[in-house]
């Protein structure tokens, strides 16, 4: 009879355990603003009243109560509307180029400048 009482015990603490550690809350309104309206550009979920942000709010309160994480529900969306209703989408090779883009025509615009300039002092 202990034996079992201890057993129950445990379990107890170990669902306990469960749920207040490893189950991490998700922030509902942080997903929100993090999210773009594809009805009103430059607005977020969050700030939007649009049809589509309450029926994105919906769909973001479904996907957290079927448990799937903050990452889970931004590919979910990100592969449905693009990586465009991001607003910090993640980093891939198409995105980066975006970043590194302009530093390059940058860097390259100032080697030609620096080029001319150089055949033009010799000419001189």
């Amino acid at each position: 009879m202990m034996i079992k009482k201890k057993l129950i015990l445990v379990l107890f603490f170990l669902n306990f355990y469960h749920f207040a550690f490893s189950n991490e809350k998700i922030d509902e309104s942080k997903i929100h603003k993090n999210l773009r309206c594809l009805v009103c550009q430059g607005q977020s979920v969050a700030d939007s009243n649009s049809d589509f942000a309450l029926t994105l709010k919906i769909v973001v309160k479904d996907l957290i109560n079927k448990g799937k994480s903050e990452d889970e529900i931004y590919e979910f969306l990100s592969d449905k509307y693009g990586d465009w209703i991001l607003y910090k989408p993640k980093l891939n090779l198409g995105n980066s180029l975006l970043w590194i883009l302009p530093y390059l025509v940058l860097l390259i615009g100032g080697l030609i400048i620096l080029y001319l300039i150089r055949k033009n002092d010799k000419k001189i």
